[in-house]
């Protein structure tokens, strides 16, 4: 027997040992580890994507909220489980930020982590105070060119998707824009409706009923989409083409996991996305199902990386302490 049989037998015992596993798999409960607060958007996908990970494998899937550094708490525990998929992460855009805002990462996101499935995406809102005389992005650049001390925003902290889509607007069009940033995004959004600050960038969720009272003005769309639920808004990228910030949720397992069990879960998702349950939260949060392959996600992810480590270089932003 020469040494190529030997190697294609053991790859095939390896490939026959993967996929007794995802057949039996799960056979106790799957812990899913999330990165942030109890009652967010984020809590809420993961809870509802357990409920139905219960329904179709009839094992208990607990969201375990461990929050901490931007996300890498969380992750840092998912990277230190066993490959086995019983823990999972659920994590945001904010770990393609990371690798670049903290300059020693616990962990590597592309060796460590092994991709899923992109879940969903979300746009953000650009919008002002009602003070501000801005219809338009047009309107907003040129009025931070022509003030002296430009124009405030506040987002929901250093390096969250909310601060560096205001600094890649400031990049892309040359306006002045002072970053003042918050614990959160409510105590930013009270700020702006105070007229303490005279923009911000929140969420669709947050910002459609304050639209629609006249409280703030929505300027455009941070996606390269239009955002399903305020459909009357342009994107940035109309004007300044290539610019393109979203929140997005997605799945991750440690490295090392099965790629028959990582397929089995990213096909439940798939068909997650389908119920009525997870389409009444995406239409109510304003966000978008993908349900991406896991190479779509990979190289989704190595993109983010990419462009979210300009956006940070540029800005000098740095995590808060």
């Amino acid at each position: 027997m020469n040494k190529t049989t030997v190697v294609a037998g053991a790859l095939l015992v390896v490939m026959g040992m993967h996929d007794a596993q995802a057949q039996d798999y799960p056979n106790r409960p799957i812990r899913i580890v999330l990165p942030f607060s109890p009652g967010a958007g984020t809590d809420l996908l993961a809870r509802l994507l357990s409920q139905r990970f219960f329904a179709a494998w009839g094992q208990t899937v607990p969201v375990d909220n461990r929050t901490g550094a931007g996300g890498n708490i969380g992750a840092e525990i998912v990277v230190k489980s066993p490959p086995d998929g019983y823990t999972l992460l659920m994590s945001t855009a904010s770990l393609a930020v990371n690798v670049t805002l903290y300059p020693k990462m616990p962990f590597s996101l592309q060796k460590d982590l092994a991709p899923i499935t992109q879940v969903a995406s979300a746009p953000i809102v650009v919008v002002v105070h009602p003070s501000v005389p801005a219809r338009t992005i047009q309107e907003l650049v040129a009025l931070a060119k022509t003030r002296k001390d430009g124009l405030n925003y506040g987002s929901n902290g250093t390096g969250t998707t909310s601060h560096l889509a205001a600094e890649l607007l400031k990049q892309m069009s040359g306006g002045k824009l002072t970053h003042i940033p918050y614990k959160g995004a409510s105590a930013a959004m009270t700020s702006l409706l105070g007229g303490e600050i005279e923009m911000g960038f929140p969420s669709s969720t947050s910002a459609r009923p304050l639209i629609g009272a006249g409280k703030i003005r929505g300027l455009a769309v941070t996606t390269k989409r239009k955002s399903s639920v305020l459909p009357d808004l342009p994107t940035v990228d109309s004007i300044y083409p290539g610019f393109d910030v979203d929140n997005w949720f997605a799945l991750w397992a440690p490295a090392g996991t099965s790629p028959a069990i990582i397929g089995k879960i990213q096909a439940e998702v798939v068909k997650s996305l389908q119920h009525q349950d997870m389409k009444n939260y995406m239409q109510r949060e304003g966000a978008e199902p993908v349900g991406s392959t896991t190479a779509e996600f990979t190289a989704f992810v190595a993109r983010e990386i990419e462009k979210y480590a300009k956006i940070v270089k540029a800005s000098g932003a740095k995590p808060d302490v």
